[in-house]
């Protein structure tokens, strides 16, 4: 009842072992030993009524079930529900119960391989239905695991489906044949004018109540030769009447459409329109009662001495008999009925018609009413009798008809004298005027019932008109709507392949950038990763719907976590540099993930590797450290200049012989080191005109006064150095101090 409640789903007709294993399976999660205890619970916590809902959904398929069952389906059940049909036929097919879609699948595949064989193509309407959202979910998906190469053989593996990172994921042309739909094919109503019904291992979790109740809906829902395909475990039960076995061993059945089967499915009833109903339990209680002598001699008695009678309807419909009414009742011809006019023997039709015409217009009762009745060749007088007597149970109004046989034999078996005869004409001519009588009154009710049918019948003319026009408003409504839908259709077909090739374009975007990618929630929960991101973390594709804290990365050092949610409440930028285990670099950058429409819905973590920059960067700094330090360890002055003649470097002997410092010294230009006193023209001419040409100079003399330390004569030597462009990237320039000038 709590499952009832909360899901609008009765699992009361289930098969109560797997409804009792899978609520112990849930109380034992809950350690949980008392039934009781555990819908307490179940009523207290409605998180936990939508898991058991859950559990009891069993969903366990594969491709191609029982597989000399599906070649059997391909050679010889697919190709008969085709044979002789136009080539604008619609082939429709139903999988009921469908779980996670691999069976409907199973039937695309081999619709395509008939297609490609036969060189035509056919319409297909392929649905298939299930009452687990989620399972609908995965199979509109179309991705499933690796291990299904156990049940498909390699060929159309390759053919059908393609292998990514998550498993197996099922072609489009494939998919696209398929429509899924969520439906519970106990209660909803079924899928109709089908060629092919699939429902294989659903039944055999239901009690043998409910699958009597699906056969007669599965019946109803194909069309004249349809085929139903059920599991190996499972038949028709005892409706051999709407079935012929197409193939016993697995399943197959045909449909047989009759007045028969037809009043079959209609006296079972329908599945989706029965009276769910449950009857109270004193109605279905059988109670033990004791001896009731009083009922006994009543019943002996009424056996013995009452006439032989039924008990009718308004309308003549017999409800019950007592007594042997064989001698005043026969079965009519034709259709079976249960009416006592029509069957009553002759002439008693019409008397008996007077009589309840008389009863219910004006509920008198018709006492001693006697008739000559023709029976096996003889004739015998009978007397009836109607009474109408009012049902206190039920509050309606019955009519019992009682028949007796009055003794004596027909006129004429003896000599009789004058008076007699007279006295037998008179009562004769009586009987034939009082028959007469009746006869004007049944004859005058027989008229005013047709009257008022033929008012009836006028009546109901004029509304068969009216609702043939509404009809016909409605049939013009669904036309323009239909029309409506197609374009829908088609729009939404235009969409469909714009969004397929956006997600086309988004896949090899995202595969070739070479970034890794991770798309969360607000739940910090994985929606989608890229290939990339599997390098950083340990992701799956059945990863996708797990909290990114659940799975193991190989970063070091920051919490991306935490970072994450960080961003997602501030709403600002993170990025850093990390290092993995196995010592490569990424640039980790966390961003709110925002919608067309601007709402923020996550975060996106990307992932770009820097390994080769984090390298040269150290080479770089290495070789750096290694050039200062030869630099420092030369004894003669040394600079270290740029393409644009400004100091990079310079040696301690050079700060030290030319008394200057490195504040002074380091990015300015070398002729505006000092107060200019290197700004020598013929050293302009060296370094900007003579050194670019001829790559190097060695042993030019400059004399020249320097404030801080006089008149000096120094050598300088430079060589360029160029990169590989051609470009001048540094200049080293030596000096040599010669000493002080001499005086001339």
């Amino acid at each position: 009842m709590l499952l009832r409640t909360a899901t609008g789903h009765d699992f009361s007709l289930y098969k109560k072992s797997t409804i009792g294993r899978r609520i112990e399976r849930r109380m034992a999660q809950h350690d949980i030993e008392d039934i009781e205890v555990y819908a307490r619970y179940v009523k207290e916590n409605p998180a936990e009524i939508q898991t058991l809902f859950k559990e009891l959904l069993i969903n366990v398929t594969s491709f191609f079930r029982d597989a000399e069952a599906f070649a059997t389906l391909k050679r010889e059940i697919l190709p008969l529900l085709l044979r002789d049909k136009p080539e604008a036929y619609v082939l429709r097919i139903w999988v009921a119960g469908c779980a996670t879609g691999e069976e409907a699948y199973s039937i695309a595949i081999l619709l395509r391989e008939l297609m490609d064989e036969r060189e035509q193509a056919f319409k297909v309407q392929l649905y298939a239905t299930d009452l687990d959202e989620d399972a609908i979910s995965a199979a509109r998906t179309g991705v499933y695991p690796p291990n299904i190469v156990q049940d498909v053989q390699p060929d159309r593996l390759h053919r059908f489906f393609l292998k990514d990172d998550a498993g197996y994921r099922v072609r489009k042309e494939i998919r696209e044949m398929v429509v899924f739909a969520v439906q519970n094919v106990i209660k909803d109503p079924p899928f109709t004018r089908l060629d092919l019904l699939c429902c294989r291992n659903l039944m055999i979790y239901l009690e043998p109540e409910l699958q009597n109740r699906l056969i007669p809906a599965f019946h109803y829902a194909l069309k004249p030769g349809g085929i139903l395909f059920l599991s190996p475990s499972e038949s028709i039960g005892n409706h051999t009447g709407l079935f012929t076995a197409q193939d016993r061993k697995w399943k197959f059945y045909r449909a047989t459409h009759s007045v028969a089967s037809a009043r079959t499915v209609l006296a079972n009833g329908l599945s989706w329109a029965a009276d769910r109903r449950g009857k109270a339990p004193e109605e279905v209680m059988k109670r033990a009662k004791e001896t009731n002598f009083a009922e006994l001699t009543r019943r002996v008695l009424l056996q013995s001495y009452a006439p032989a009678s039924v008990l009718t309807d308004l309308k003549g419909n017999i409800l019950y008999v007592h007594g042997d009414t064989g001698n005043f009742l026969r079965p009519a011809p034709g259709q079976a009925t249960l009416n006592v006019v029509e069957m009553a023997r002759e002439p008693l039709p019409p008397e008996l018609r007077a009589a309840i015409l008389h009863a219910t217009s004006q509920g008198g009762a018709t006492l001693g009413r006697e008739v000559a009745v023709t029976t096996n060749g003889k004739v015998q007088t009978v007397s009836f009798s109607l009474r109408p007597v009012q049902d206190t149970d039920a509050g309606e109004t019955v009519l019992v008809i009682s028949f007796e046989e009055i003794s004596g034999g027909a006129p004429g078996t003896r000599k009789r004298s004058k008076r007699e005869s007279t006295s037998l004409t008179n009562e004769r001519i009586e009987a034939l005027e009082r028959e007469l009588a009746y006869t004007r009154e049944s004859l005058q009710a027989t008229i005013e019932e047709q009257q008022a049918s033929n008012e009836e019948m006028q009546s109901t003319n004029e509304e068969l008109q009216s609702s043939n026009e509404e009809l016909e408003t409605s049939r013009e409504e669904l036309q323009s709507v239909n029309e409506e839908l197609v374009t829908v259709n088609a729009e939404l077909h235009a969409k469909i392949q714009q969004l397929t090739g956006i997600q086309n374009d988004m896949k090899n975007l995202l595969d070739n950038v070479n970034v890794g990618t991770i798309f969360l929630d607000e739940r910090l929960v994985i929606r989608r990763f890229t290939r990339e991101a599997a390098r950083i973390y340990r992701l799956i594709g059945s990863d996708v719907g797990r909290p990114l804290g659940d799975i193991n990365s190989e970063l070091e050092g920051d919490d991306l976590l935490a970072r994450a949610q960080t961003v997602l409440d501030s709403l600002i930028p993170y990025e850093c540099e990390l290092r993995t285990d196995r010592g490569a670099w990424y640039l980790a950058r966390i961003m709110p993930y925002r919608t067309v429409d601007n709402v923020i819905e996550g975060v996106v973590l990307t992932f770009t590797d820097i390994s080769r920059r984090v390298e040269t960067e150290a080479a770089v700094h290495t070789a750096r450290d290694l050039a200062e330090g030869i630099v420092d360890t030369v004894r003669e002055p040394l600079l270290v200049l740029d393409g644009a003649l400004k100091i990079v470097s310079a040696s301690r002997s050079f700060y030290r012989n030319f008394r200057v410092t490195p504040e002074d010294t380091l990015g300015r230009p070398l002729y505006d080191v000092g107060n200019g006193q290197w700004d020598i023209p013929p050293l302009r001419e060296l370094l900007e005109t003579i050194l670019p040409r001829d790559r190097s100079f060695e042993g030019y003399v400059v004399e020249q006064v320097f404030p801080a330390i006089g008149r000096r004569r120094i050598s300088l030597n430079a060589r360029r150095i160029a990169g590989r462009s051609g470009d001048t990237q540094l200049i080293l320039l030596a000096m040599q101090d010669d000493g002080q000038e001499r005086a001339t």
